[in-house]
């Protein structure tokens, strides 16, 4: 299928049938996140794959009790920094020049000026962009999943602080930012598997302007 048919094919799967995805295509899905632009190119989150069942258990009952966290085969966590810092800042920064294998002045002076202001900022205000950095890597595995015909449901409905003390997230320097079961649908218990997808119409959610 093509792009936009395979985005028609995907919902929010409401029920998994805990068949198991193989690590290949989990491989695929999370190198789609790692793909994921990001501001500046700092990637502040890092994303957990819980394949472990007792963990997905105790998340369970702090994200509304929904089954798909039990039932997925591979359930992901994404974490986004607490706040930027400057060693997170020139880790990023060192890493592309060794990769690159030189150093640019302007790069540098780049480098200088989000020293100057990101630690700076309140910690809260860094979180949260960190996190709208998560929400794109998110998107990329979610069209990455589909694209395999692999079945997922990002989650928003869950207890942060809960879940950050069951993966010991913020004594790493991180706070839960989204979930996203990854498996496949059990059609016969999906009360939204064979309803039609709704959208805005394109005039109502597109403004040209010329």
């Amino acid at each position: 299928m093509g792009l936009l048919d395979t985005l028609k094919w995907r919902y929010a799967s409401k029920a998994m049938n805990g068949e198991n995805v193989s690590e290949e295509k989990i491989e695929r899905i999370l190198e789609a996140a790692r793909m994921a632009p990001t501001s500046s190119g700092l990637q502040p989150f890092e994303i957990f794959v819980i394949k472990n069942q007792d963990i997905k258990e105790k998340i369970r009952p702090v994200a509304w009790n929904q089954s798909v966290v039990t039932e997925c085969s591979h359930l992901l966590v994404f974490a986004a920094w607490d706040t930027y810092t400057e060693d997170r800042i020139n880790y990023m920064f060192d890493l592309t020049n060794e990769i690159r294998g030189f150093k640019n002045e302007g790069w540098e002076n780049y480098r200088q000026m989000l020293l100057s202001s990101y630690p700076q900022q309140d910690a809260e205000e860094n979180f949260n962009h960190a996190a709208k950095q998560a929400y794109i890597a998110l998107g990329m595995a979610m069209v990455a999943a589909a694209e395999q015909k692999i079945d997922s449901t990002p989650m928003e409905g869950f207890d942060a602080n809960a879940i950050d003390t069951i993966l010991g997230l913020r004594e790493k320097g991180l706070r839960s930012t989204v979930l996203l079961p990854i498996g496949y649908r059990k059609e016969d218990a999906d009360w939204l598997v064979n309803l039609v997808k709704v959208r805005k119409p394109m005039d109502q959610l597109v403004t040209v302007i010329d």
